[in-house]
């Protein structure tokens, strides 16, 4: 009898907190969350040489932030730089860093620590694509593109995570990719590093909510393209369904995101609807979805970022 009571209440307990989860959620759906104040907090951006990482630099210099950046091209990240103290930032440091080298991760990590102080906001940026089917992509560059999309969140979080975790206080951004979400045509090993990014960011979420680490919050971002140069020449099926991001509107609802302290951000909505699908269709019904939106063809035309001269 005790056990059937003990599993009761446990019930109960359960509903009545799913219920006022849900009720929650309802709410800020309406509502607006408040937003965080993160003048001051020292935010590390990985791959702040250009795209992406330099607009997010550039929002995050205009909030007051103090800024750490990385990227592997000194000239990219100086300019950044300079762009970021011409946006306000008062306090910008810029450092070169090959991501996909864990000592070197480590190495510069070590300085930031000590010329700058404790990272409280961490962006996993950096991410390379090789654009190639599978048995066309070399190993050293499949090898590339995991040590810089994947493997490096590893050695970044080792590095600022004990920190963030002895002032109980400290955000980890993972830049995903709907490529973390479903499967693309040409795009087998950078699906499979993003989806390991979005698998890492999410377990060691879990790991900290466990941990009642309430101090430490995630935000898991899978966006579709965006117009950086880095999928040049990728097409969609379905603009107006599934189009392609303009930079300044994706870096827009991320810095949105992390100061509203949300876990996941799928862009576009659509997202949402194709991962609820995805549960349950037919798979047959699920090709016919991806041929409509033409993801069979998506990187067809794909040309990459071209490197400067």
């Amino acid at each position: 009898m005790s056990v059937n009571l003990q599993s009761s209440k446990k019930l109960f307990i359960f509903l009545g907190k799913s219920l006022f989860s849900l009720l929650e959620a309802l709410i800020f759906a309406i509502l607006p969350k408040p937003r965080k104040n993160v003048a001051g907090e020292i935010v590390l951006i990985t791959g702040a040489g250009s795209g992406v990482g330099r607009l997010l630099a550039l929002r995050f210099a205009r909030l007051g932030s103090v800024l750490v950046l990385w990227d592997i091209n000194k000239n990219g990240n100086e300019e950044t730089c300079k762009m970021a103290r011409e946006a306000g930032a008062t306090r910008v440091h810029a450092y070169t860093c090959d991501c996909s080298r864990k000592e070197e991760v480590y190495r510069v990590a070590d300085q930031v620590k000590k010329e700058v102080g404790d990272v409280s906001i961490l962006i996993n940026n950096a991410g390379i694509v090789t654009g190639k089917n599978f048995l066309d992509c070399p190993d050293e560059l499949m090898e590339k593109t995991f040590d810089v999309n994947f493997k490096a969140h590893l050695w970044t979080y080792k590095a600022f995570l004990p920190a963030m975790i002895a002032n109980d206080h400290g955000h980890l951004v993972c830049i995903s990719s709907s490529a973390g979400l479903v499967g693309v045509n040409g795009l087998a090993d950078y699906c499979a590093s993003k989806f390991a990014a979005f698998g890492f960011a999410e377990s060691v979420f879990l790991e900290t909510f466990v941990q009642k680490r309430k101090g430490i919050k995630t935000t898991i971002v899978c966006p579709f393209f965006i117009k950086t140069g880095m999928f040049e020449g990728c097409t969609t099926g379905c603009p107006s369904l599934l189009p392609i991001l303009e930079p300044e509107y994706a870096v827009g609802k991320i810095v949105e995101a992390i100061l509203q302290e949300k876990t996941y951000l799928y862009m576009p909505k659509l997202l949402y609807f194709i991962m609820f699908l995805k549960s349950f269709l037919p798979l047959k019904t699920g090709l016919l979805l991806a041929d409509y939106l033409g993801m069979y063809h998506a990187m067809d035309g794909f040309i990459g970022k071209k490197k400067k001269l």
